[in-house]
């Protein structure tokens, strides 16, 4: 039996790809172990579908001065020193990184003993964790044309992002019941996220009565963000949270307004729902966000309005735009070939297990 190891951590968009390779890597017969930290999010999320899951110490490498600069590259080391442990145990054929700083000790341990490894970029530019760990893979994937100039040419691979195939059989009808909702008005889904979700929240609330006039509105809010005065509204739901049911609300959805998070962009781009995105400024980020949106907006698979220019009124005419020119999105989103994003990366798998 062939045997992957899998690693990634961090945020959950370091390990929703992972968890989207698994029935797939089930089905082909891998041996699968995760390692993770010992007590990040992907612990939980890991554990929580039956995947044998080990924890080792992470440190984060950090580009600018933090007290935890002085005790952190000795839990990298401490990681690293685990993690060749864990190799020579388990003797993976391939390792699969999805990146975060949890990841580079794992990396750089299967180099040491000469195992194959395929990286995930997800964002255009490569974060501090993958830049480390780039020289050491066999392969690096990423989601956008423009990631590539980013890559060594010899490695780099434009797959896209693997989408968790429960999230294509989400069904309109059991969404539209799940929110009370009438199919006979179109929907908007708004995700507002949980970081940074405040604007798009405040912006959307501020022009609900006009956009209740033609649309129906889904609002998943983030924790601690729903607005008791509204419960209740004629054609507004508001959610903090949805997780299975979430299929069904993308299903029932004629266009939905996101952030700009590459794994999020990826699934709207795999459901082809035509879409505005608010990037979060560079101000509350590293930028990537922006650059994202740029990059489907330039392909003609998302609408794109920057935090810096909404306003009551832009963000009411990009909604109405967007609902008006919604085929075109679509029959952009049809035509890329960046939706075959798990039969790519398992192909490049085989190869370094076929050897």
């Amino acid at each position: 039996m062939k045997k992957i190891m899998l690693t990634g951590g961090g945020t959950a968009g370091h390990v929703t790809p992972n968890l989207a390779l698994l029935p797939s890597l089930k089905e082909q017969g891998y041996e699968i172990l995760y390692v993770g930290s010992y007590q990040g999010i992907e612990k939980k999320l890991i554990e929580g579908v039956g995947i044998p899951y080990q924890g080792i110490s992470s440190g984060k490498l950090r580009r600018y001065f933090d007290v935890k600069n002085f005790s952190d590259p000795f839990r990298v080391v401490k990681g690293y020193m685990e993690a060749l442990k864990l190799i020579k145990t388990f003797k993976p054929d391939v390792v699969f990184s999805k990146g975060g700083f949890v990841a580079v000790p794992v990396v750089l341990a299967a180099k040491h003993y000469k195992v194959p490894t395929i990286i995930h970029e997800s964002d255009i530019t490569p974060g501090l964790a993958n830049k480390i760990c780039i020289p050491s893979a066999r392969n690096v994937c990423c989601n956008f044309p423009e990631t590539l100039s980013y890559l060594p040419e010899d490695k780099a691979v434009l797959t896209g992002s693997p989408i968790r195939e429960e999230l294509l059989q989400g069904d309109r009808l059991s969404g539209l019941q799940y929110t009370h909702l009438s199919p006979d008005r179109p929907v908007i889904l708004i995700i507002g996220g949980s970081l940074g979700s405040v604007k798009v929240n405040t912006a959307v609330r501020s022009i609900l009565p006009r956009l209740l006039e033609t649309f129906q509105i889904i609002h998943i809010c983030g924790k601690e963000h729903l607005d008791d005065s509204l419960i209740g509204t004629p054609g507004y739901v508001q959610y903090e949270y949805v997780d299975k049911p979430l299929k069904h609300l993308f299903a029932a959805a004629d266009i939905v307004i996101s952030r700009a998070g590459a794994n999020s962009i990826c699934e709207l781009l795999a459901l082809r729902k035509p879409n505005l995105l608010i990037p979060l400024s560079a101000a509350a980020s590293r930028g990537d966000q922006i650059l994202n949106a740029k990059s489907f907006q330039k392909q003609g698979f998302s609408a794109v309005l920057e935090e810096e220019s909404l306003t009551d009124e832009s963000l009411y005419q990009e909604i109405k735009k967007l609902y008006e020119n919604r085929r075109t999105y679509i029959h952009a989103m049809e035509g890329t070939e960046l939706n075959h994003a798990i039969e790519a990366i398992l192909s490049l798998i085989r190869a370094c297990t076929e050897k």
